[in-house]
């Protein structure tokens, strides 16, 4: 009996034919025409049927990390910088918040493939780890044995949706991990009150879990007036203007670094609460995910300190960082 009229005489329901017309498309490689004949509909019909499997997540498209990290592009970065990988995705036809979830979908995929079981993952924040976090949770859960995602800055009253709690909190939904949240302020009002935070039980052991990570993912932060680093309010832009005066290039996890990946000094140093950057160097893996024209400068201090050992970006911002 066609499916056509079996439909009609609801013996077939819609999510069925929906799931046989994504069925014979992606797994038995008919095109739309045949599976129009095969159905008894109309083409247009079988183009809807396969955009309603993709919005309800009926199917899941990916591509082998080794078409992107097999890039030339992906080759002058490793040498120049002496990355272990790089991840190369295409630029697309949109703007700049296009080429950042291109990215982030692009580590998405990659990042099950870089954790093991057992693995002890530092998270940063930003908006494209988040978008990263939440591909992965919508992607469906991966679950990778025993290992742990740990909060790499502390907590900020950001106007974004993107805060560091969420940002680990997804990332280890989206892995099967546990999670480990740093509950105390990115920053605080004074040096004194910062050590006394750092030496609350709790907050204490949160911090020692961020020495025992060998893999962390992050995103370099410029230091523009407009960066994440001031409109997330931990920096003022006169704080931002005293690092920059000093040297700073580039923003990592909170922390201001010159252009050869240096902490430079600063009035924030002593009361922010987070991950130091020596403890970001010499992991095993330290994820670095960012993509812009703004964000070059901040990519190449953050590779040239040795804090990164993997990239994922989009080609015009690898040309831009070659031609630096």
């Amino acid at each position: 009996m066609a499916y056509g009229k079996r439909r009609a005489s609801g013996q077939v329901s819609g999510d069925e034919i929906v799931v046989e017309a994504a069925w014979l498309y992606y797994h038995d490689g008919l095109n739309q025409n045949e599976i129009a004949d095969r159905l008894r509909v109309s083409r247009a019909t079988v183009v809807n049927y396969l955009q309603e499997a993709r919005e309800n997540n009926y199917i899941r498209v990916t591509m082998a990390p080794d078409v992107f990290i097999g890039h030339k592009l992906s080759h002058q970065l490793r040498e120049k910088f002496g990355l272990k990988a790089v991840f190369i995705v295409p630029n697309g036809l949109g703007g700049v918040q296009s080429h950042l979830t291109r990215a982030a979908r692009g580590a998405a995929e990659w990042l099950p493939d870089l954790i093991v079981p057992g693995d002890k993952l530092g998270v940063a924040w930003g908006q494209t780890i988040y978008e990263m976090a939440e591909l992965l949770v919508s992607s469906g859960k991966v679950t990778i044995p025993d290992v742990e995602v740990a909060q790499l800055v502390g907590s900020m009253a950001t106007p974004y949706g993107f805060t560091a709690e969420i940002c680990s909190a997804h990332l280890a939904q989206g892995l099967g991990a546990a999670c480990v949240n740093l509950h105390a302020p990115a920053i605080v009002t004074n040096a004194d009150l910062a050590q006394q935070l750092r030496e609350e039980p709790i907050i204490k052991k949160q911090l020692a879990a961020l020495g025992q990570c060998n893999k962390a993912v992050f995103a370099a932060g410029s230091v523009c007036a407009n960066s994440h680093v001031v409109m997330s309010g931990i920096a003022s832009e006169d704080d931002l203007k005293t690092y920059v005066e000093n040297g700073a290039c580039g923003v990592l996890c909170g922390r201001f670094v010159n252009k050869e990946g240096k902490p430079v000094s600063g009035p924030l140093d002593e009361r922010m609460i987070g991950v130091e950057l020596n403890k970001l160097t010499d992991l095993e893996m330290g994820l670095l995910v960012s993509v812009g024209e703004d964000k070059a400068q901040a990519m190449c201090a953050v590779m040239n300190g040795g804090y990164a050992t993997h990239l994922v970006t989009d080609a015009d911002t690898a040309q831009i960082i070659l031609d630096l």
